[in-house]
């Protein structure tokens, strides 16, 4: 077991193994840590109403506070207590962290027992606190419209990860004698490069060097009575003589108008619901009379990250993809109908290297995925028949399950201020005077909006305009009844996936049901069922799981064994396209833009004045891993037009622009 982070006195005052200093101090009634919460922060940056005046956020579309030092999470439980209880609260709050050392589920719920207000909300904190590897991490709450966003690590490259404008900044931490780095100048500036001017900043520590700092960065810094025993607090507001950095790098955000998303399957339903959270009127347009009849359609599969020894993006990306989507499926679906968190084990071919053993003095709450031979990976393998051995790399993948995509497709697509329209198939996309139409093949006006969002899968390719590597990838399944008797026992209750998945036990109407595949085929654009993707998936079962096959062996016989095709986009990389594409540039003109971060976003709506028509979005080329990713890639492009903080490392969202392939 790895050391702890934190050590709790006897009085209850939490202190730092590392840094030998108090988190908070216990007080003799419990509440000296709430207290400095809302009085030094809280107060300090105007988010309580006070007397007949209101709140610094009151009406405002969405706020973001960026602390320093998340610790036990009181601050930002008291944010969001405070956010709660506010009826003139922004729609939306985010909260962006840094945190080096994060503590354990059972910490923050320590933290919060003397407060009986937090503990409702320090539960749910706790029971999302997990797979907090160094990176940055995205927790939602409250139906999504309060969002956590945690940035693992050191704090200046944890700073450099996190994008968005924020409203207040909150400088909190050990003090500047144990932990200095916290406090430095080129700290303060990483903070400062995510504020929008006139945030306010709050902190207790009221140290000359602190002030001066604050002060070159551009604060004006007032120090203010402080929350006894500390005679003073500090109180700022940035206003820098010179162009703020999302000044120089971002345009303003867009404001909520019309959206026209094409395609209605998991990208498209998932920037749609994004967008109607945040004001949009979207209208979904789609060829077919449903939907998710394309790749989408599939009738059930398996959400899990793929790891990496080396966490290469793609192992970074989809460990944020699965945790947003199991979090909307909670959202929106019905647990054990529609999807399951029901934990997933990997098994892989002879050979496959191992992942790499824990960071010395990581915590162990930090693991997700449980290498072969952990405990509850051999409990789960022998639950499911599966032989392990020194030469198979295997993981339980604890949060990870399976869903049923055409379910979250239309539970997405009904949310308050979507439009579906069935039978509309998009030719051409057109620029208008004031925005964008959509034209079908014989001309005929289908749609006009501010925004569209080309989200089609590889129909996206003809959409563009402008080239787009996107290739097709076929995949076909097989699925049919549970055999029944004692062989079901054979096919585990939970997914197994690896050269292929499995999925035993799924509810339906006509009894339970298994689903096994896929195949990969690139270059076909033709959704067919074919005898040799059929034998292929049989030959994978019995290679991942060989009691399954066997029980499932007379069904490919009997035509019992049913089977199901798509086509799926991919791009080069491997990573999905998502936000602004130049339609209809012509190869020789196409823009080379320069490096920049993510949330760039093109001019505001104004009802008032013309503006410059926004850029058509692309959410496309998620491939064979859309069930996983879609949700995520919804949030990034909105995150994007909004300049709100990024839902994943900004890194990686960079890797992810859709201008990429541009370059």
């Amino acid at each position: 077991m790895p050391d702890p982070i934190v050590h709790w006195r006897a009085d209850g005052t939490p202190t730092s193994t590392r840094f030998d200093d108090v988190y908070r101090s216990a007080g003799s009634d419990g509440q000296a840590g709430l207290a400095q919460a809302r009085q030094v922060f809280l107060r300090g940056c105007g988010l309580l109403p006070e007397g007949d005046a209101a709140a610094a956020w009151a009406g405002a579309a969405h706020w973001a506070v960026l602390e320093t030092g998340f610790g036990l999470g009181l601050n930002f439980l008291a944010a969001w207590q405070a956010w709660r209880q506010d009826p003139q609260r922004p729609a939306r709050l985010f909260y962006s962290a840094v945190e080096a050392w994060p503590p354990t589920a059972d910490d923050l719920r320590r933290s919060a027992a003397p407060y009986p207000e937090l503990r409702p909300l320090a539960e749910q904190l706790a029971t999302q606190w997990h797979g907090l590897r160094p990176g940055v991490h995205r927790l939602g709450f409250d139906a999504e419209q309060v969002q956590l966003t945690l940035a693992v690590g050191e704090v200046q490259a944890a700073l450099a990860e996190l994008g968005g404008g924020h409203d207040s900044l909150w400088l909190d931490g050990f003090s500047p004698a144990r932990n200095p780095e916290m406090w430095q100048l080129h700290t303060l500036k990483a903070a400062a490069r995510l504020l929008r001017r006139g945030a306010r900043a709050a902190t207790w520590c009221v140290a000359a060097q602190v002030r001066r700092d604050l002060q070159t960065c551009g604060f004006e810094v007032e120090r203010v009575p402080g929350l006894p025993p500390k005679r003073h607090a500090l109180r700022a507001r940035y206003a820098p003589r010179w162009p703020t950095a999302l000044e120089r790098t971002a345009a303003p955000a867009v404001r909520p108008g019309r959206c026209a998303v094409i395609g209605a399957g998991l990208a498209g339903a998932s920037v749609a619901w994004s967008l109607a959270q945040r004001g949009w009127q979207v209208t979904v347009l789609d060829r077919a009379a449903q939907p998710a009849r394309g790749a989408s359609g599939l009738p059930a599969g398996v959400i899990a990250p793929h790891v990496s020894p080396d966490e290469r993006p793609l192992s970074r990306l989809t460990q944020a993809g699965a945790r947003a989507t199991l979090a909307r499926a909670a959202l929106l679906l019905q647990g054990g109908i529609d999807f399951a968190a029901s934990g997933v084990l990997e098994r892989h071919a002879p050979g496959a290297r191992r992942l790499p053993e824990p960071a010395q003095g990581s915590n162990a709450v930090a693991h997700d995925s449980l290498d072969a031979d952990h405990p509850l990976t051999r409990q789960r393998a022998a639950a499911a028949s599966v032989p392990l051995d020194p030469h198979r790399r295997a993981l339980w993948h604890t949060h990870a399950g399976w869903i049923r995509p055409p379910a979250l497709v239309r539970a997405m697509l009904q949310a308050p201020g979507v439009v579906w329209r069935a039978n509309t198939a998009v030719a051409r996309i057109e620029p208008a005077a004031d925005g964008w139409q959509l034209r079908g093949a014989d001309g005929t006006l289908l749609a006009a909006a501010d925004l569209v969002v080309v989200a089609a899968g590889f129909d996206s390719l003809a959409l563009a305009g402008a080239p787009l590597p996107l290739h097709a990838l076929r995949g076909q399944v097989a699925f049919g009844p549970m055999p029944g008797g004692a062989a079901d026992a054979a096919l585990p209750a939970f997914p197994v996936n690896g050269l292929g998945s499995l999925i035993g036990h799924l509810p339906g109407a006509d009894g339970p049901w298994w689903i096994t595949g896929s195949t990969f085929e690139r270059a076909r654009t033709l959704p067919d069922c074919t005898d040799a993707d059929h034998a292929s998936n049989r030959q994978r079962l019995a290679e991942l799981l060989p009691a399954a096959a066997a029980a499932l062996d007379a069904q490919w016989s009997d035509g019992r064994a049913q089977a199901w095709a798509a086509v799926r986009a991919t791009l080069p990389d491997r990573l999905p396209a998502v936000g602004a594409w130049p339609s209809q540039a012509p190869p020789d003109l196409m823009p080379k833009p320069a490096p920049a971060p993510y949330q760039q976003a093109p001019a505001a709506i104004d009802s008032e004045a013309p503006t410059a028509r926004l850029p058509l979005q692309l959410c496309t080329g998620l491939g064979a891993r859309g069930l996983t990713l879609a949700v995520l890639c919804g949030e990034l492009l909105a995150a994007g037009l909004h300049g709100e903080p990024l839902p994943l490392a900004r890194s990686l969202a960079q890797r992810l622009r859709a201008e990429r392939f541009l370059s």
